[in-house]
């Protein structure tokens, strides 16, 4: 086996102000003398980075970043590390969790992509959070409790995030789950090389420390009615997920060895699972295809079996004898099939990376269209077609190629095409697709009380999940409280507070009304401040890139296995970064829409208008400020700003 970092492609540096084919230089010398007349000054501009604005959670990435880098300074007695994994925790509250298996949106929306390489945020919330493990750092209890009952329907990352906020904000809750543990798909649908339970276990922990209560292997709607339990809860939230697998809609598919992959991937998360076929062929695309062509790969295969030891009857609950520890066990052939081509396919390339480098064959472009079965009525081959797959106006459309039909031979077919969610006993919720209907506060239509989140709004990522976890918990809160339902911001994030700052520092506030917008003689922030961070995500062309010079990333360290080296290999493969490397990728970051301190607009500006704030009154994003009796409108700090946190308005 071979430890690599992460392969990642690498762009070159590109940023240049003038690109290939520009032969007009632009008049900026008089534009500057020009300024004067559009009667424009600085203003100072909190805008939410891309980064923030692609995860799912909400999560103050900029924020922890800027604290791992030194930037923003924790207050008296309070560790770097900890005041960053508290604000991280805000939104997400499984950071070495995420950090590990999250595909990570943020970074593909982060602007450093313009320069070189995006930041690795994944690697400083995989940091982040095995500190706070390792250190057994705890969240902090409420100080008072107000008195309601919510009952949480579902122990996955929609559920405990519902559940970690609400006990947050000082109200009584239970989980109620049908299975032994809590976790969810974290437990029983990532396999433990991904998820290490150890981690897993510790970060549920942290919530259930808060005073969570749990009731497992109670199943809502058929133990207990919901009947019983809007008598005895105040409000009620939804996280049934989407456990129920969807099966290949070919012939032949109720083929016994023909199964889900939730139902594979929960079988060998029990145990149950010990070997696979010699061949198995996977379809899907997206990590949970991954997770089960690795974990084939892993599980191999042994020659001799007995019929009762077939993996189907694992997967179906039976207990088959030991076989697998008294028989040699050999590799298996694993293929995956997608109906997008390879680099088009859901699946994060790193994985898809770790499925090729173990010699899992992926075919990319290829539709099922039958399961040919043998006389035992088992089936024996995958019957695939070459076809071409878009999406268009948000619909897919499969085009079949005539006459390239082949048959994929299998000892076990997989169908990871997608999950539906388990409405037995629990109808009434059911909008007839599949899923809960809900408003954008998540508060179930027609059911005064009851919010739902995660797979049962929409079946997508365990992030995503978190997020809906924690904006449902906001309208459990104003319910309980009798207060209306607040229409959500348009960027529904955790912001950077420039109050709490300010409240660390000892200084005085005036009385300010939340969002903050345009600031004159208040102390709550500097002259002329606006946080647009719930209506603006701040694109590239508004930073200055020029500032930013070639760094290469911190990349974590993986472990890449071979085909052999895979079978039975269930180590973790991704080691997180250490404390100097965390630090170094997290000064990559390049603060997008808030000021990280550089000088550039005090030492540029041509009338010293630009000036530093008066330390005793200075705190992290209150760090100039611009004497307008001086400012000529030049636009020169706005020009060299890295971050657009300066923008020219005041004067429009």
């Amino acid at each position: 086996m071979s430890a690599n970092p992460e392969s990642v492609s690498v762009k070159p540096l590109n940023f240049r102000r003038f690109k290939d084919g520009d032969n007009t230089p632009r008049p900026w010398q008089q534009q500057i003398f020009n300024a004067d007349h559009s009667h424009k000054c600085p203003t100072y501009i909190q805008s939410t980075p891309p980064c923030q604005g692609s995860c799912p959670a909400g999560e103050d990435i900029r924020g922890y970043l800027n604290i791992v880098r030194g930037i923003e300074k924790p207050p008296a007695g309070v560790k770097w590390q900890e005041y960053a994994f508290r604000r991280l925790t805000e939104a997400n509250p499984f950071p070495s969790v995420m950090g590990r298996v999250c595909p990570a949106p943020c970074e593909s929306g982060c602007n450093r992509n313009q320069v070189e390489d995006f930041v690795g945020i994944n690697s400083v919330e995989h940091f982040l959070g095995e500190y706070a493990i390792a250190n057994n750092l705890a969240f902090n209890k409420p100080q008072t409790s107000s008195g309601k009952k919510v009952a949480v329907i579902g122990g996955g990352p929609a559920g405990l995030s519902a559940a970690y906020q609400l006990a947050l904000k000082g109200h009584a809750v239970t989980i109620f789950d049908e299975r032994e543990e809590l976790g969810g798909m974290m437990r029983y649908g990532i396999p433990g090389f991904r998820t290490p339970r150890q981690v897993l276990d510790a970060e549920i922990q942290r919530i259930l420390d808060l005073g969570v209560q749990t009731r497992m292997k109670t199943r809502i709607g058929t133990d207990v009615t919901m009947e019983q339990i809007r008598k005895d809860f105040d409000a009620v939230f939804l996280g049934l997920g989407a456990q129920s697998g969807r099966g290949l809609p070919v012939d032949g598919a109720d083929a016994p060895n023909c199964v889900t992959a939730t139902s594979f991937l929960k079988a060998f998360n029990d145990g149950r699972l010990r070997h696979v076929g010699k061949r198995v062929v996977v379809v899907g695309g997206g990590d949970t295809s991954i997770d089960v062509a690795t974990v084939a790969r892993r599980l191999g295969h042994i020659d001799k079996i007995n019929p009762s030891d077939r993996p189907e009857h694992a997967i179906a609950g039976h207990v088959a004898h030991d076989v697998a520890s008294v028989s040699a066990k050999q590799g298996a052939d694993v293929t995956l099939t997608s109906i997008f081509s390879v680099d088009k396919m859901q699946a994060s390339k790193h994985e898809i990376e770790h499925a090729l480098s173990e010699g899992i064959a992926i075919r990319g472009g290829y539709a099922p269209v039958g399961v040919v079965r043998g006389a035992d009525g088992r089936a024996t081959a995958l019957r695939v077609i070459k076809c071409e797959a878009k999406i268009a106006g948000g619909k897919l459309e499969i085009k079949n190629i005539p006459g390239t039909e082949e048959d994929l031979p299998a000892d076990l077919i997989v169908s990871a095409i997608g999950q539906a969610v388990d409405f037995t006993g629990l109808e009434v919720f059911n909008n007839g697709k599949g899923a809960v209907p809900a408003d954008k506060n998540y508060q179930v239509q027609g059911h005064e009380g009851v919010f739902a989140g995660g797979d049962v709004i929409r079946p997508h990522l365990l992030t995503t999940a978190i997020g809906h976890g924690a904006i449902a918990a906001d309208g459990i809160d104003r319910f309980l409280m009798g207060e209306a339902q607040d229409k959500r911001p348009k960027i529904d994030v955790h912001a950077f507070d420039l109050k709490r700052k300010m409240v660390e520092k000892g200084l005085t506030l005036s009385e300010v009304h939340e969002p903050i917008r345009g600031t004159d003689t208040s102390n709550v922030a500097i002259h002329n401040f606006d946080n647009r961070s719930d209506r603006y995500v701040i694109s590239s062309k508004e930073l200055f890139l020029g500032h930013f010079p070639y760094t290469a990333r911190n990349k974590r360290t993986i472990t890449n296995l071979t085909a052999e080296e895979a079978l039975d290999n269930f180590d973790e493969r991704l080691q997180a970064l250490v404390e100097a490397q965390a630090q170094a990728e997290a000064k990559r970051c390049m603060s997008c829409g808030q000021c990280f301190e550089c000088d550039n607009c005090v030492v540029y500006c041509p009338q010293t208008a630009v000036f530093k704030v008066k330390k005793n009154q200075a705190t992290t994003g209150r760090y100039v400020d611009t004497d307008y009796n001086k400012c000529i409108g030049c636009h020169i700090c706005h020009d060299v700003c890295p971050t657009g946190y300066i923008q020219m308005g005041l004067g429009e």
